[in-house]
């Protein structure tokens, strides 16, 4: 029986074209699951597998955000990482238009166009982490630095603080 073609995504080929190494992982999934589901197929610790959000600035324009996917995204920390009054997410139906991408298989690397990228800062205590890989079924395992440099992203603090 051939072997299945490897489908490489446009997150991968600018990872290879950065000379960034990666891992890559597949799992079957006909639709949209969340984070955490793809965390257990997987067997991925939750705080190393990282969801990418994307928002729409007070001054209209958009923002991406890189966070654990057990964590909610301070709207207030993240306006200020990124110089806005306000920001709010981008609604699902937006997502393809404005990124490229569909939801569940959104990445940093490889969107229509470079919008201003935060990483939550955690993710540097991380030896390495797991992003989208640019596609449902898709994830790819790499260093947060390499991360930030192939989505041109800066780390700040976006999460917000779980109460005691």
């Amino acid at each position: 029986m051939a072997k299945a073609k490897e489908v490489k995504t446009n997150a991968m080929r600018i990872l290879e074209a950065m000379n960034i190494p990666f891992k890559y992982y597949t799992y079957e999934c006909a639709e949209f699951v969340d984070g955490i589901q793809i965390a257990d197929k997987l067997g991925l610790p939750y705080e190393k597998v990282y969801k990418t959000l994307v928002t729409r600035g007070s001054s209209r324009n958009y923002f991406v955000f890189v966070i654990p996917i057990a964590e909610e995204l301070d709207m207030k920390k993240a306006a200020r990482a990124v110089g806005e009054k306000s920001v709010e997410m981008l609604h699902v139906k937006d997502i393809n238009a404005v990124t490229g991408y569909v939801r569940g298989g959104c990445t940093a690397i490889g969107m229509k166009k470079q919008f201003v990228t935060r990483i939550d800062e955690g993710a540097r205590l991380q030896p390495d982490i797991y992003v989208s890989g640019g596609r449902i079924g898709s994830q790819i395992n790499l260093k947060p630095d390499e991360l930030a440099a192939a989505a041109k992203a800066e780390f700040a603090d976006l999460i917000k603080n779980k109460e005691l």
